[in-house]
């Protein structure tokens, strides 16, 4: 599994970060992010890519 740690960054990082890491992974992809923000931002990007979300308390995949 793909992990992108984007804890502590500021936007538009942790987006881009994980946009990159859709782009080249198939799989699963484990996001960190540390703003309720970003998850929701990451969290459309996942949906606009047809990739489901599964969150787990301060990360979620994609």
């Amino acid at each position: 599994m793909t992990e992108v740690d984007a804890r502590g960054l500021s936007c538009p990082e942790p987006l881009m970060l994980t946009s990159e890491a859709l782009k080249k992974n198939s799989g699963p992809i484990k996001v960190l992010v540390s703003e309720p923000h970003q998850k929701t931002n990451i969290e459309k990007l996942a949906k606009k890519s047809g990739k489901e979300i599964c969150c787990k308390r301060s990360w979620f995949r994609v």
